[in-house]
């Protein structure tokens, strides 16, 4: 199957597997210069595709880069695109040229700072397109609370590469306690789904597994990835456990046979609880353990 090289049209795929953004685990970045491998990220086990038209890209090659992406979404692709920060000489051109693109599933954009970027992307796009905002910096980590207000919000991400670079702060879980913790809040406070994490650097599985654990203890609900191999771990450990399933399972089974009698004040938030579980282990196809 063709891609998209220079600007000569591409076809792409349909996705096999249609996680809702709202939940999705796995965020994979492909690199824009790389539109070789778009069909193959799209077919993978990444929940969510985001092709990086920022970080990825060298300033001088970011208006072909960004020409690769557009093709390939005009020729039956579906990604998420990485876009400039609001700052940069490149942003404007970004939501110009995305605006009304079919295909384009929502933006991720860089270094958001304040509700206001958000917001003017939004418009800027068309006033429907989901901007998904990763937080990069102290002042957007303070910020995080109106960020997750603004208008056009659909999700917050940590981007914690460039976070440590801002602060000075070490990667340990303890040093990045905060900044997780303030963005699982923040999502609360804007009733947005939760929060994407960080990605994990290298190729170390023991480790990525390690980290995406940390993830989910803090409350995240997604992680960024950066090769194909890391999706199938990261929603493993995302996913709700086949133990965790056959307990929902159970409580749904006993909750229901007694006709919805609440026994006492424990039995209101693990009903909760078990719906949750059972909601994601559906879309995640988990089954419960025998």
């Amino acid at each position: 199957m063709s891609t998209s090289v220079g600007n000569e049209p591409a076809s792409a795929p349909a996705r096999i597997r249609n996680i809702p953004a709202e939940i999705a685990r796995s965020w994979l970045l492909v690199p824009a210069t790389r539109p070789e491998i778009f069909d193959e990220s799209v077919a993978s086990r990444a929940d969510a595709v985001v092709l990086d038209i920022e970080d990825a890209v060298d300033p001088k090659k970011k208006d072909g880069a960004r020409e690769d992406v557009i093709n390939w979404l005009r020729n039956g692709g579906k990604a998420w695109v990485r876009i400039n920060d609001v700052h940069s000489d490149f942003w404007a051109d970004d939501v110009a040229n995305l605006r009304n693109v079919p295909g384009l599933l929502g933006v991720m954009l860089a270094k958001t700072e304040n509700a206001e970027q958000v917001k003017e992307t939004y418009h800027r796009l068309d006033g429907k397109t989901r901007v998904l905002a990763l937080v990069e910096s102290a002042l957007g980590i303070e910020e995080a609370n109106n960020i997750a207000r603004a208008e056009g919000a659909f999700r917050l991400a940590f981007g914690s590469g460039d976070f440590r670079r801002d602060t000075g702060m070490a990667a340990d879980r303890e040093a990045m306690a905060y900044p997780r913790a303030k963005l699982v809040v923040a999502s609360r406070v804007g009733n947005l789904p939760g929060p994407i994490d960080g990605p994990t650097v290298g190729t170390n599985h023991p480790i990525l597994r390690e980290q995406s654990a940390i993830t989910v203890s803090m409350g995240m609900t997604g992680k960024l990835c950066l090769a194909i191999d890391q999706t199938t771990i990261i929603n493993e450990v995302i996913s709700p456990t086949p133990t965790d399933v056959a307990w929902a399972k159970d409580f749904m089974d006993d909750f229901e046979a007694r006709g919805g009698v609440i026994r006492d004040g424990s039995d209101l938030p693990r009903l909760g609880r078990a719906e949750k579980i059972m909601k994601l282990a559906i879309a995640y196809g988990v089954q419960p353990a025998l």
